[in-house]
């Protein structure tokens, strides 16, 4: 394979700490490169370099062994470099079909045109999205499936994804590793980053790794094990993160949460179940499952049907949340699976979003804001959770993935919460904060809360949960001890 791109000894810089400090990396003409590291390791720098997102302190870009600057993303993109970034870059208020279209319009053309393109073209790649809806009306799975569409038609000679498949369902993930195929086929160079180590032994030729903004491993994928990955990752030996529990279930508590033929349209449909202190509720469903609506609407985010809706009992109590601070105040919290769009201001400190939550709870009872009282509170938190910023007063935007999510964690605990509901936890976030938000998870049960955990990852509701519920279209199908829990009888319950 030929060289296409070469970066010579690249550094960047942010309020002087090194985000990437000399590295040289390549890229080679129809490889898949899998980019590996901690959150904060340089990973996503070091691919906005190479997009023209950011330009580098130090170091030269090689194109074809001709040296290139990059001052935008458009002056990447007439080389043939795109960049599918993890946090969508999608206009809300257009259409998919115009998303996908986006800069790259006929003179004249109409919706309806571009519309049936947009299907054509999502048909070739099994994406199964509607291309008249509005962006602001999907999920965050089908936001990603719109983003990577717009990357592929663009037919560039380097796609770089960010975490391409956190928010695909297994089945979607088997249609996207096949499209990854087939566009290596066409002599497409593929760069992914990934959190999910078993993709990128399966899927690349060559693995890069980074640790603290710095180069440490690139080899071809047959000379590394997953656990080699990890140690050349986090400077350590670490345990399997993921395995299936070590010690007998927890029993239940006190009932907290009682959920009797719970319905909102055909998104939530007769759902029934109960949650209990002190335990682990894992639930798993394929998107569409109603999953994260139901855990809306007991949170207060989403009103049920007003006639027939069903009902909510919180300690034997009938309740009816009109809006999420009504459910706050009562000890219930949701932690959202997209952070960006509902959990932080990405435009405030860490201090101020932490402070934020404590405002929407009854802890708080002043008017006004105390600057101490809330340096204060950011200072304990990043202890307790560990959130890395090279800017103690900077932007929570400027942080990695896996420190936004320790923020939008943080600010959910300051309220003290009864019952807490984590939707996709770990979505994003490398294999040591992993452990430390499964850490924190248990302990929270340990403590004697209700702890809900929604994800898409089996092992991961394999080995958090106490009790496991399966929901499929719209409602709970099925209920499973940890004890005779199987990754197979799961999906099978998921699906079928």
């Amino acid at each position: 394979m030929t060289e296409l791109l070469t970066l010579h000894k690249v550094s960047k810089h942010y309020h002087g700490v090194a985000a990437l400090d000399g590295v040289s990396f390549d890229l080679r003409a129809g490889e898949i490169h899998a980019l590996l590291g901690e959150n904060g390791a340089g990973k996503s720098t070091l691919c906005k370099i190479i997009a023209g997102v950011v330009a580098p302190d130090e170091g030269t870009l090689y194109w074809q062994q001709e040296a290139v600057s990059f001052s935008s993303p458009a002056e990447a993109l007439a080389r043939g470099i795109a960049m599918v970034f993890q946090e969508t870059s999608l206009i809300p208020s257009m259409t998919v079909a115009q998303n996908i279209w986006l800069g790259d319009e006929k003179p004249f053309n109409s919706l309806r045109g571009t519309a049936i393109a947009a299907q054509q073209f999502l048909q070739t790649l099994n994406f199964s999205v509607d291309p008249t809806a509005l962006v602001a009306t999907l999920g965050a799975a089908k936001r990603q499936m719109v983003e990577i569409a717009r990357a592929v038609r663009l037919r560039a000679k380097i796609i770089i994804f960010d975490e391409p498949t956190a928010t695909l369902t297994p089945e979607e993930k088997r249609h996207f590793f096949a499209l990854m195929r087939r566009l290596q086929a066409q002599g497409i160079t593929l760069v992914f980053i990934s959190h999910a180590i078993e993709e990128a032994l399966q899927l690349s030729d060559r693995i890069t790794i980074l640790r603290d903004g710095q180069l440490i491993v690139t080899d071809r994928v047959n000379a590394f094990t997953r656990d080699s990955i990890i140690t050349h990752m986090v400077g350590r030996t670490l345990k399997q993160t993921l395995r299936q529990h070590e010690r007998p279930p927890r029993p239940p508590g006190e009932r907290i949460l009682s959920v009797q033929d719970l319905s909102m349209g055909n998104l939530v449909r007769n759902n029934a179940f109960s949650l209990y202190a002190g335990q682990i509720t894992g639930i798993f469903g394929l998107v569409g499952s109603g999953r994260s609506e139901t855990a809306k609407i007991i949170a207060g985010i989403y009103k049920r049907d007003f006639s027939r809706g069903g009902n909510v009992e919180l300690r034997g109590k009938p309740v009816r949340y009109r809006v999420p601070r009504q459910a706050m105040k009562d000890g219930i919290v949701y932690v959202t699976e997209d952070r960006k769009s509902e959990g932080f201001f990405e435009t405030a400190t860490i201090a101020e979003n932490l402070y934020a939550g404590l405002l929407a709870s009854n802890q708080s009872r002043s008017v006004w804001v105390s600057q101490q009282a809330q340096n204060a509170l950011a200072e304990l938190w990043r202890r307790k959770l560990n959130i890395r910023t090279l800017d103690p007063q900077g932007q929570v935007v400027a942080l990695s993935g896996g420190n936004q999510q320790k923020v939008v964690i943080g600010k959910s605990l300051v309220q003290r919460p009864q019952l807490i509901i984590f939707d996709e936890p770990t979505r994003g976030v490398d294999v040591g904060a992993i452990a430390e938000i499964h850490q924190l998870i248990n302990q929270l049960a340990d403590e004697g809360l209700a702890v809900v955990v929604i994800s898409s990852y089996l092992p991961e509701i394999l080995t958090l949960s106490d009790r496991i519920l399966v929901s499929r279209q719209g409602r709970i199908v099925e209920e499973f001890s940890a004890a005779n829990a199987s990754e197979k009888k799961i999906m099978y319950a998921a699906v079928h």
